[in-house]
């Protein structure tokens, strides 16, 4: 067994491994032009769309991603955006910052309406936690029709009608060509002018463009980004100064227990691999 802490460290140690227990974004083609034995590469992260831009990736590897285990953490980011940004959290600090008192009405999330766009163990997790502060929730779906704690599921077809109702639009679907810029200028159109989009998912889903087109004419009420087209977000972007838009650096899926929450799934499908289990593996996403 071999460690390393980055791609560039592993390069000259791996040219005998035949398996990689990484995140996935930190792939690179060199690193899989260095393992000629590859058969499996156990990903520490849910997304693997980095996966599919590695060049010489050859077809019969094994992939298994980390899928389940963010619940807690992308809810929680989630929360933290409608709370903050229904309240104006942000004007308060900047209050606090010049001792200004200010008081003004306080907007709760009891009674308003969540879309979540894309349902899967995420979606799951902040539905029950949605449900639990009197929020309605839509989901957004072609392959479920239902779900615990969902008022209402609708297809991809109708998500201009589920902007129109929403408060809070947090998208969560992985991207893949179908998905990119699959927020766009008509969904943007769509929403209330309070609405506020949340995107927690993949920054091409969003078309970003039309979104700074859209909060800059006061089309909707803000966003919380967590993810973007380009990362880091560039110095220059628009996003950055916006009095309505909280700007996260790719944070969503990180958390204090993330060793404890990813080991288990590790450990499991490694053993099964190993052992020749290949049907008892879970969230096998390639090979």
């Amino acid at each position: 067994m071999r460690d390393a802490k980055d791609a560039a460290g592993a390069v000259g140690q791996c040219e005998d491994c035949d398996i990689v227990v990484t995140m996935a974004h930190d792939l690179t083609d060199d690193l899989i032009a260095r393992m000629p034995k590859l058969r499996y590469i156990c990903a520490m992260s849910a997304g693997t769309d980095k996966v599919d831009t590695l060049k010489g990736l050859k077809p019969d590897v094994l992939v298994t991603s980390a899928r389940g285990i963010h619940g807690p953490q992308m809810s929680e980011l989630a929360f933290l955006s409608m709370i903050s940004l229904s309240r104006e959290f942000p004007k308060m600090q900047r209050n606090q910052a010049r001792h200004i008192w200010e008081r003004w009405p306080q907007k709760l999330l009891w009674g308003k309406t969540v879309v979540l766009v894309g349902i899967g163990p995420i979606a799951e997790d902040l539905a029950l936690r949605c449900a639990a502060f009197g929020m309605r929730v839509i989901g957004i779906s072609d392959a479920r029709k239902e779900a615990p704690h969902f008022d209402k599921m609708l297809p991809r077809a109708r998500l201009e009608e589920a902007a129109a109702e929403a408060d809070f639009m947090v998208v969560l679907v992985p991207f893949s060509p179908q998905t990119h810029h699959m927020i766009n200028a008509d969904v943007l159109r769509a929403m209330k002018n309070t609405g506020i989009l949340i995107n927690l998912a993949r920054g091409p889903v969003v078309d970003e463009k039309e979104l700074v087109k859209a909060l800059q004419e006061g089309r909707i009420g803000g966003a919380a980004l967590d993810v973007f087209e380009a990362e880091p977000l560039p110095s220059d972007s628009p996003l950055w100064d916006m009095l309505n838009v909280i700007v996260t650096p790719r944070i969503g899926g990180m958390s204090d227990v993330y060793t404890e929450q990813v080991l288990p799934l590790v450990v499991h499908n490694l053993r099964c691999f190993l052992d020749g289990r290949r049907a008892d593996m879970k969230n096998i996403v390639r090979g």
